[in-house]
């Protein structure tokens, strides 16, 4: 199995494992930084900008992949370092499998949130 097939593989055993969202989400950083190294980190949108969350590592310049849920920009994954085409496939995987988690920030306008 490849260092990426296995990181998808912890991310999604964390996620199957549910919890708070904060919790999961510092876990899925942790993964990534462990598994491509450098810097990783969550930003959530809070309104107009983006709020620096969860991170592992030493902060670089970054390369973003927005997460989105229900069609609506709700956060950022950030990577540092040079990436590799296989990084970016798995970093646009995960984006997609976490979103429901990256509401943290975002206005769910009263309704009662499930992830």
């Amino acid at each position: 199995m490849s260092a990426h097939g296995g990181a998808l593989e912890a991310v999604e055993r964390v996620l199957e494992s549910g919890g708070e969202a904060d919790d999961v989400l510092r876990q899925v950083v942790a993964i990534l930084h462990e598994r491509l190294g450098g810097f990783v980190r969550i930003s959530f949108v809070e309104e107009t900008v983006l709020v620096p969350g969860p991170a592992a590592g030493d902060e670089t310049a970054t390369t973003a992949f927005p997460i989105a849920f229900q069609g609506n920009h709700v956060a950022d994954l950030e990577a540092g370092g040079e990436l590799r085409d296989e990084d970016r496939a798995l970093l646009e995987r995960v984006v997609i499998l976490i979103s429901p988690h990256a509401l943290v920030g975002w206005d769910t306008q009263g309704e009662v949130w499930n992830p």
